[in-house]
C-alpha cells in the first residue's frame, strides 16, 4: 500500500473557516482501501511552508493529492485579492523542493476548468468530479506501475451508500471549531435544477443522490461523541428535496436525540411552518436561502424556477417560527434593468427582519447555463479564457449605477450587507468579540411588529 500526503490549499475565512470536508472524505476513502494517509491543512497550518514542507520530509509519500475548493471568491468588486490559484500554483511550486513523488489535483475548483487549472498549477495528474473511488483507483495504478492520464474522470456518480465518511484528525477539528464553532458534512450530492450560475449538476450530477439518514446521523453522532461538535452546516447543494429526504433526516437526529444546532443551504420553495417546525425539533437554528433574483423577471432570468411570491412565503414562514433566515440575492443578472433593480430592492424591503446578502454580478464559469448567456449576450467571446474572474452584467444596466443604488437602499439597515466585504468586515468584529457560528443570526431581532411587516401586506 501506497504512502499519500493529502494537501488542502484553501486558507479563505469568509464568511468563517470551513473544515476541508473533500480532504477528509478522499482520506477516509484511500485508509479505507489500506493507504497510509497524512492530513494537512495550509490554513490550519497558519499558511507556512515552512511547516508543508517539514510534513512533506517526515512522512515521505510516495503521492500527494492536493485540493482545490474555489478558483476565486466570486466577488466581483474584490479583483485580483479574491484569485487562489496563483498560491495553490506556489504549494505545488513548494512541494516540488522537497519530493518528485506525482501531485495530483482534485477538488469542485479543479473539475470546472481541469485542464486550465492543471497547466497552470502545474500538477502530474487531475481528477475531474467525486475523489473517493478515482482517487484510490489512480493511485493503485500508479503504484502498480500502470500508465494514467493526465486528467481522470471520477466515473460513474457514487450511490449513497457508497459515498465515504470524512476521516476527522481530532487537530484539525479544534482549530474549526475555535475559527467558526462548526463542522460540515453532506447529506446528499447533486442537484436537478438549472440555475443559470451554478456548477452544482456539472460537478455533482443532475439528480439528488441522498444518504441513508442513519448513515448521516452515524456520522454526526461520532462528532458530539468524539470531538464534542455541537453546531454543524449540511454543504449540500440544497437541503429541502422535494422527495422529503431533508425530514427523514431530521426525524433521525430527534429519534437519536443527538444535541446539535444545525443549519444548511434552502430553496425557498415548498417550505412550510410545519416543516419549520420538525426541522426545530431536530436541532435546525437558521436558513441560508437561494433566493439569488429580487423579482419575478431576473428569477426567470436565472431559471430559478419559483416566484418572489413564493420567496415572500418560505421568508414569512421562517419568520413566524422565528427562524433567522438570510437571503443570498445576485443583483446584475440576465433580464436586469433600472425597473428590475428598483423592484428588486422594494421587494428586499417586504422581506422584513431577516438578513440580505447582496453581490453585483455573476462569475461566468464553464459548465454552468450562464456562460451561454454570456456569449449569446455579447459579455464574452465564445472562446474566452475564464481561469481569472469575468463576469457577467445585464446589458440592461449600468453596473456603477446598480451598485450606488443597493448601497443607498441598503444604508442603515445592519441586516442588509453591501458590498460582500462589508459583510466580512461586520463578522470579523463580532468573531473578535468571542462569538462563533454563522454569526449573521445575530443581526436578526424578532418582535411582534416585525411579522406584520414582513411581506408588505
Amino acid at each position: 500500500m501506497s504512502r499519500v500526503f493529502l494537501l488542502s490549499s484553501n486558507v479563505s475565512t469568509e464568511p468563517y473557516p470551513v473544515y476541508p470536508l473533500g480532504m477528509a472524505v478522499v482520506a477516509g476513502a484511500l485508509a479505507g482501501s489500506g493507504h497510509q494517509v497524512r492530513q494537512f491543512d495550509f490554513l490550519a497550518e497558519e499558511r507556512s511552508e515552512q511547516r508543508l514542507t517539514e510534513a512533506v520530509r517526515e512522512f515521505a509519500p510516495d503521492f500527494v493529492c492536493l485540493s482545490l475548493r474555489n478558483i476565486d471568491n466570486v466577488d466581483s468588486l474584490c479583483a485580483e485579492g479574491g484569485w487562489y490559484l496563483e498560491q495553490a500554483r506556489r504549494l505545488v511550486a513548494c512541494l516540488r523542493t522537497e519530493t518528485a513523488v506525482p501531485v495530483i489535483l482534485g477538488g469542485p475548483a479543479f473539475s470546472i476548468l481541469p485542464e486550465e487549472i492543471l497547466d497552470f498549477v502545474g500538477g502530474d495528474h487531475g481528477i475531474v468530479g467525486e475523489g473517493e473511488r478515482a482517487a484510490c483507483e489512480l493511485i493503485d495504478a500508479l503504484a502498480a506501475g500502470k500508465a494514467a492520464g493526465r486528467i481522470i474522470a471520477g466515473g460513474a456518480p457514487l450511490a449513497g451508500g457508497e459515498m465515504t465518511a470524512p476521516l476527522l484528525e481530532e487537530k484539525l477539528v479544534d482549530f474549526y471549531l475555535r475559527g467558526s464553532g462548526m463542522l460540515n458534512l453532506q447529506t446528499k450530492r447533486g442537484c436537478p435544477h438549472a440555475c443559470a450560475y451554478c456548477t452544482y449538476p456539472h460537478l455533482e450530477g443532475k439528480d439528488f443522490r441522498p444518504r441513508d439518514p442513519r448513515e448521516v446521523a452515524d456520522d454526526l453522532e461520532r462528532m458530539t461523541r468524539e470531538h464534542g461538535v455541537d453546531h454543524v452546516f449540511f454543504t449540500d447543494s440544497v437541503f429541502n428535496d422535494p422527495r422529503g429526504h431533508y425530514l427523514e433526516v431530521a426525524e433521525e437526529l430527534i429519534r437519536r436525540e443527538l444535541k446539535l444546532n444545525w443549519c444548511g443551504y434552502f430553496r425557498p420553495q415548498g417550505l412550510g411552518r410545519a416543516e419549520l417546525a420538525l426541522l426545530k425539533r431536530s436541532g435546525l437554528s437558521a436558513v441560508e436561502l437561494g433566493t439569488d433574483a429580487a423579482c419575478d423577471r431576473t428569477l426567470a432570468g436565472l431559471d430559478k424556477g419559483f416566484s418572489f411570491a413564493e420567496v415572500l412565503e418560505v421568508n414569512r414562514a421562517c419568520l413566524e417560527e422565528k427562524v433567522p433566515c438570510a437571503h443570498f440575492v445576485i443583483f446584475g443578472g440576465p433580464g436586469e434593468t433600472t425597473e428590475t433593480l428598483q423592484e428588486g430592492l422594494e421587494n428586499m424591503e417586504r422581506l422584513g427582519p431577516a438578513v440580505v446578502f447582496a453581490f453585483s454580478g455573476i462569475r461566468i464559469l464553464q459548465g454552468a447555463p450562464i456562460h451561454q448567456r454570456a456569449v449569446a449576450d455579447g459579455v464574452i467571446a465564445p472562446d474566452a479564457p475564464l481561469l481569472r474572474p469575468v463576469y457577467y452584467f445585464s446589458p440592461g444596466v449600468d453596473s456603477e449605477q446598480m451598485n450606488a443604488a443597493i448601497e443607498a437602499a441598503f444604508a442603515g439597515r445592519r441586516d442588509r450587507i453591501f458590498p460582500p466585504s462589508e459583510g466580512q468586515a461586520r463578522l470579523s468584529v463580532m468573531q473578535r468579540f468571542g462569538y462563533r457560528g454563522l454569526l449573521w443570526d445575530k443581526l436578526i431581532s424578532f418582535d411582534k411588529g416585525s411579522r406584520r411587516r414582513a411581506g408588505g401586506a
